[in-house]
């Protein structure tokens, strides 16, 4: 579904993306992970075309997202911190995304009930708490039914409860054939949702693996444990 061809993006001297290759398809939940400054985040806005790569091609279902908007379609996304209209409501922010997406198909409103927005719907954006907009910036998300999900430190901020209704929901729509990428720093809350782990470093990515084999490969029990002990093997 999302392919990167020779992705590299610079910021006057700095190589934020160094000559990234990868292919990602449908039915897998992507850890894409690495230290600050690796080159994550501007691979999240590459492909949602906020940043314009300096060299390579970008393919959303095998076509060029280049002088292209229609593809952000398929796309369903979920920023770290969302930013919305202090002075709206939770209810009124959802209906001026519903207008602008103008979408025909039936909306999927399942986090909507499940995370109780209903009730608070009357709330103004700038009343609510961080785990309160969380959960709304997780239901504009996945209500348009996307082929591909991008979520960003989905979990923090969300107590227990959200955090498991989110985690439970990322789990339904992967075996539902969509394609998710997830950036977080907390991999233990994810250890039963990731199906792969891409790994970057300095604007390159220094492995691609499905977990079942990064587990296997590394004797490790988990799979931050995992990832540091293939780490350390890569730079002995």
């Amino acid at each position: 579904m999302i392919e990167l061809r020779d992705i590299s993006k610079n910021f006057g001297l700095t190589h934020a993306l160094n000559h990234v290759n990868l292919k990602l398809g449908g039915e897998q939940c992507i850890g894409l992970i690495g230290p600050n400054a690796c080159g994550k985040t501007t691979m999240i806005k590459s492909i949602l075309s906020i940043v314009v790569p300096t060299k390579g091609d970008i393919l959303i279902e095998g076509k060029s997202i280049k002088n292209d908007v229609s593809y952000k379609a398929a796309i369903g996304y979920m920023p770290q911190i969302g930013r919305y209209p202090e002075n709206m409501t939770i209810g009124q922010v959802v209906d001026m995304i519903k207008s602008i997406r103008n979408s025909h198909e039936p909306l999927d409103e399942e986090l909507w009930r499940a995370f109780e927005l209903e009730g608070m719907k009357d709330k103004k954006m700038h009343t609510l708490s961080g785990g309160t907009i969380q959960k709304v910036s997780a239901t504009i998300a996945f209500m348009f039914n996307p082929k591909i999900l991008i979520l960003d430190e989905p979990t923090a901020g969300l107590d227990p409860l959200a955090s498991e209704i989110l985690r439970d929901k990322i789990k339904k729509e992967r075996k539902n054939g969509k394609l998710i990428m997830i950036t977080s720093h907390l991999l233990n809350e994810l250890n039963d949702v990731l199906s792969h782990i891409v790994f970057m470093e300095e604007g390159k990515i220094v492995f691609y693996k499905d977990i079942e084999s990064l587990l296997e490969e590394t004797g490790q029990p988990s799979i931050s444990k995992a990832i540091s002990h293939l780490l350390k093997n890569l730079k002995a």
